[in-house]
């Protein structure tokens, strides 16, 4: 190893140490944080302007759902799922501002809300099919012996905890009431 690799090395643990921070223990498994901070460095290398800015936003929001968490008690931050919850959030927002944009005749910045997405996209899982999300409806509503309508606030907290970021909410809620119904 050479000389500036070892300083690089001493460095990192010595942060590491200094931070208070948990060393993940499984190098198979990268954290949403680790990729988000990877996809960063690689966008400011290749200076991908537009890419770097959504991201630093995203790091921008997990701090600050960092901080709250810190306040109600939780030293880690937010785990994750709720990382996934809150770039499905982000992806809701700028849909909803392009749309706004494009109506408005401003297609320039629905054209920049809508790269904001792609970049935000790339760090979700792949969306379940309407079949597959149809059958995981059907799983859960077994799982949790749902009868009618009046569970359906707890099948779709138990599809939000177990599907974060894997499926459309909004349209796994219309699938929820037809399972459901009479």
């Amino acid at each position: 190893m050479s000389r500036v690799a070892l300083r690089m090395v001493v460095f990192a643990c010595r942060m590491t140490y200094l931070a208070g921070l948990k060393i993940n223990r499984n190098p198979m498994r990268r954290s949403m944080r680790d990729e988000i901070a990877a996809a960063m460095k690689n966008a400011l290398r290749e200076r991908r302007t537009d890419e770097l800015s959504t991201l630093r936003m995203i790091t921008a929001a997990i701090k600050d759902r960092d901080i709250a968490a810190r306040g109600a008690g939780n030293p880690d931050g937010i785990p994750d799922a709720d990382i996934l919850g809150l770039l499905g959030k982000m992806i809701k927002q700028r849909q909803d501002s392009a749309r706004a944009f494009a109506s408005a005749g401003r297609q320039e910045l629905a054209d920049k809300e809508l790269a904001e997405i792609g970049v935000i996209r790339g760090f979700m899982p792949v969306q379940m099919s309407e079949a597959e999300m149809v059958a995981a409806v059907r799983a859960t509503i077994a799982d949790l012996g749902a009868r009618g309508l009046h569970d359906m606030g707890r099948v779709m907290g138990a599809l939000k905890n177990r599907y974060a970021g894997q499926m459309d909410f909004a349209r796994a809620n219309s699938a929820v009431k037809a399972a459901l119904a009479p």
